[in-house]
């Protein structure tokens, strides 16, 4: 499953298009409020977009919960079929794109995946405060694979259209219709490394 994706979103970008979707952002929020990071993996800090009042917030949090036990691992991809998330902190993962992985011998082949149409993604996620003061966390949801992911992995991450992004935060529009995936086409790929034989 994703367990890495990449952040190359322009703060313009991002501006441009949360304006666009008639989205507040604080204005107390900058570009540092979005770093860029080629590569973020398990429990790396990235930015998320959360609700706050009538806007949205950027705020950076770890990528993965913590383990439900002691030899348990981290959880960054959370099954979504089937839940309901109307008592969870939703959130949004802003992504240039994201990366699976192919092959059963390390390195394995790495693909990029990147959505057709818009300058930028956002994957569906949730987030938990962090316990005893300890960072919070976020861990993005998980559905059926598409037609552009199926020859690929039998998961895959939910990639919202803009359109969606406030009906996923403020959960205006029923699950089955948010966390499911993109219609054939949508999301481009190239190998961005090849794996052993």
């Amino acid at each position: 499953m994703c367990n890495a994706y990449e952040q190359h979103v322009k703060w313009v970008e991002y501006v441009q298009m949360m304006q666009a979707l008639e989205l507040g952002i604080p204005t107390q929020q900058t570009e540092l409020d979005l770093p860029e990071s080629d590569d973020i993996r398990i429990n790396d800090m990235a930015p998320v977009m959360r609700a706050a009042g009538n806007g949205i917030e950027l705020v950076p949090m770890n990528f993965s919960f913590p383990p439900s036990n002691p030899k348990g691992g981290p959880v960054f991809n959370y099954r979504s079929d089937g839940r309901h998330f109307d008592k969870s902190n939703r959130c949004l993962i802003p992504a240039s794109a994201f990366f699976e992985f192919t092959g059963k011998k390390y390195p394995k082949a790495k693909h990029r995946f990147t959505l057709n149409d818009a300058p930028f993604m956002a994957i569906a996620g949730i987030w938990r405060e962090g316990a005893d003061s300890s960072i919070s966390a976020f861990a993005m949801l998980t559905t059926e694979p598409g037609p552009d992911i199926v020859p690929y992995h039998d998961r895959q991450v939910v990639v919202l259209r803009p359109t969606d992004w406030a009906h996923w935060i403020y959960l205006t529009k029923t699950e089955a219709e948010l966390l499911r995936p993109l219609p054939e086409g949508s999301l481009a790929v190239e190998t961005v490394r090849q794996g052993s034989d």
